[in-house]
């Protein structure tokens, strides 16, 4: 027997409950019932549930029982109110209108429903998705404007629509939120001028024999495009003159020579090509039109294709006058190159004016490998045994090394048995005549230390040894005067000042 049981009992309004929102089953091998919802229960619609449940015993009651087989029970359940996610009514949304519209042009509102009634929030709007950028919201109403012209002929279109992601965010605890897609067809407008193909075409120099077929390529679709009108401009005049276009359908047409012949080369051939749309659109197109002489099954000839490059016998000459030119101008820079290498190698030791070094910075920038690297004419360095080779020079043309020509003054002689006492005087004739010396080095110029040659006119210094035996008698630095005073102080053994 069941007794009556209260679920919730929270004192809210309750709702009589059909048998369809709920279910029970029984666990097998056990006298409990489990209760089931069988649909969504939504706080916004019943906040409460009353049930009446009736138990009822399968077999019937034991003889002489006086009480029912069955009883009841009320059930009250209650709903607790959580925090559900907004959502857009209509999703996809779908909104027609031309492309081109400019920035700033209020598209649709996009905005969600919040299902909590009964709970202040606020809902905010953002981007998801926005591929091309083209798209703005606004955060509190969804409000969608172009931020971009939006245009038909974009890759971001796919079969006419653009399709975009946006988020509808509450700030409940914990914040739901709900995602819709706005696609947005966009109807084509005339905004694209017609364009010519090919860009490129060849044709034989005498007509009759082959024809260019002409067409255009419209990025609008119908009815922007086709049929096409193509025409030759009236300027210039030679166009007309020595072309002509014949139209064969909406779509194509052909080009050809109108003249009997035209001189090979390349021609640039302006076509207007004007499209259906409302209002149409034209374009000048040009066409590069190669014109050479044709074999017997109208294909260029090899011959006809150089000439048909526009190198006619003007522009070779002109070409390889400037190719003889560019090699001579090497030659003789290579010429020139080779004469100075030989120049530095033959150069002599003679210093040019130009180069003296004199008021001048010289630049040291080769060091060389040292004496054993070096290939020298030591001859060159050599002493000259005589005078001729200066006294036979050009005046003004000199080594700044040598000494000037001139008279040189006489220099004492130094007795053969010097007296003491003349050491003094011969040293200050001498110091005298040197400073009178006009050939003496220096000579205001860059002296040059070269070889000197093999030999000497003067003897070893080895053979003036000293005697290291005895004692040897220094008075007589006495008598060479003041000057020799503190040497003979130091060897004469006198008494010092």
């Amino acid at each position: 027997q069941a007794g009556s049981r209260n679920w919730g009992g929270m004192g809210l309004p309750t709702t009589p409950c059909t048998h369809s929102h709920f279910t029970f089953s029984q666990p097998k091998g056990r006298r409990e019932k489990i209760q089931h919802f069988a649909a969504a229960v939504d706080y916004e619609m019943n906040r409460a549930f009353m049930l009446t449940v009736m138990v009822s015993n399968q077999a019937p009651l034991a003889s002489g029982i006086q009480m029912s087989f069955q009883s009841t029970a009320g059930v009250t359940i209650s709903v607790t109110d959580v925090n559900e996610a907004p959502y857009f009514p209509t999703n996809h949304k779908l909104i027609r209108l031309e492309e081109g519209v400019p920035t700033g042009t209020v598209l649709t509102t996009f905005s969600a429903v919040d299902p909590d009634r009964f709970m202040q929030q606020a809902v905010r709007y953002s981007k998801l998705s926005d591929p091309a950028n083209w798209l703005n919201i606004n955060a509190t109403n969804g409000q969608i404007t172009t931020a971009a012209v939006l245009d038909r002929e974009s890759d971001y279109i796919k079969n006419n629509v653009y399709e975009a992601t946006f988020l509808a965010a509450d700030n409940g605890i914990p914040p739901a939120s709900g995602t819709g897609t706005l696609q947005i067809y966009l109807i084509d407008i005339n905004d694209n001028a017609p364009e010519l193909l090919p860009k490129e075409a060849q044709i034989c120099e005498k007509p009759n024999l082959n024809v260019i077929n002409i067409t255009a390529a419209d990025a609008d679709i119908d009815p922007n495009v086709g049929p096409f009108v193509f025409e030759l401009p009236s300027v210039p005049s030679a166009v007309r003159k020595n072309w002509t276009i014949s139209r064969l359908n909406g779509d194509y047409a052909q080009l050809s020579l109108r003249i009997m012949y035209l001189e090979a080369g390349v021609y640039d051939v302006p076509i207007i090509v004007t499209d259906s749309g409302n209002p149409p659109l034209y374009n000048t197109s040009v066409i590069k039109v190669k014109v050479c002489p044709c074999d017997e099954n109208g294909d260029c000839t090899t011959i006809g294709a150089v000439a048909a490059a526009g190198l006619g016998t003007g522009a070779i000459i002109a070409i390889l006058i400037c190719i003889i030119i560019l090699l001579t101008m090497v030659l003789l820079f290579v010429v020139w190159m080779k004469r100075r290498e030989k120049e530095r190698h033959t150069k002599q030791l003679l210093i040019d004016p130009e180069d003296d070094v004199r008021d001048n910075i010289l630049k040291y920038d080769e060091e060389g490998g040292g004496e054993e690297d070096q290939d020298y004419d030591l001859s060159q360095l050599q002493q000259p045994e005589t005078m001729d080779h200066v006294l036979n020079k050009t005046p003004g043309v000199r080594r700044v090394d040598e000494r000037p020509i001139g008279a040189e003054p006489q220099y004492p002689i130094r007795p053969v048995i010097p007296h003491p006492g003349d050491i003094g005087d011969f040293i200050n004739e001498g110091l005298r005549a040197a400073d009178n010396d006009p050939t003496a080095p220096p000579y205001d110029s860059l002296l040059v230390f070269d070889y000197e040659g093999s030999g000497s006119t003067a003897g070893s210094v080895s053979s003036l040894n000293s005697s290291s035996s005895g004692d040897q008698d220094y008075d007589y630095l006495n008598d060479w005067g003041p000057r020799f005073k503190k040497l003979a102080d130091m060897y004469g053994g006198g008494e010092e000042d």
